[in-house]
């Protein structure tokens, strides 16, 4: 059972826009983007200079982590391809939807969005229908330690005046992702743990990994 269905009601990214995200990352852009719960920015994983100037945006520091979002779930498996099959399951039940999930990391893959740490953090939304293009590293659409931005009207100016794309598609909703740690899937301990508890409630991942591990303190 997948766990991650909290935001249904909220229509998701169709194939046309994450065509025009995707080409708009790939061309160096920072792009402004709906996500399920907040808006957020989106830039080519591969491009360091997209990645800082997304980072500079944000007045973030360019060397903390950010997720790297995939269009489709067997594109997410494949980056994830170091973790196990425990933590592949554990994808394969908490995603698509409002999850993020962090796993090992030990290929050190996507290292321009990763930063320092040893972690990969990983999320796939939903989506209308399934489209192939280029994974995108996302995050939130504010001032550091600002508030979430819920439409593009909320938007610090100079955040929106430096995106190449704005994809303004309503309201959003205002919860986060749920973040889960599975890293202790993979090395053995057999727990995974909720750093933040967001669209999905933690009952409901626990219901989504019975059988995988158990949560951790």
């Amino acid at each position: 059972m997948n766990a991650a269905r909290p935001g249904a009601d909220v229509a998701p990214l169709s194939a046309d826009d994450v065509r025009a995200l995707t080409a708009a990352a790939a061309a160096g852009g920072v792009v402004l983007f709906p996500a399920e719960g907040v808006y957020g920015l989106a830039a080519d994983p591969r491009r360091r200079d997209a990645v800082g100037r997304m980072a500079t945006l944000k007045d973030r520091d360019p060397r903390k982590p950010s997720a790297v979002m995939f269009w489709a779930l067997e594109d997410a498996l494949s980056a994830a391809a170091d973790a196990g099959e425990t933590v592949r399951e554990a994808f394969r039940r908490l995603l698509p939807g409002p999850v993020g999930v962090l796993v090992p990391n030990p290929g050190r893959r996507y290292a321009i969005a990763a930063g320092d740490g040893d972690a990969l953090g990983i999320r796939v939304p939903r989506l209308l229908e399934p489209v192939d293009a280029l994974p995108v590293v996302q995050t939130s659409a504010n001032l550091a330690g600002g508030p979430d931005t819920l439409t593009v009207a909320d938007l610090p100016p100079t955040i929106r005046d430096g995106c190449a794309l704005v994809l303004d598609r309503g309201p959003r909703p205002g919860t986060a992702s749920t973040v889960v740690d599975l890293r202790g899937l993979a090395d053995g301990r057999g727990t995974w743990r909720v750093v933040r508890e967001g669209a999905v409630p933690r009952s409901a991942i626990a219901a989504a990994l019975n059988g995988l591990g158990s949560e951790s303190g």
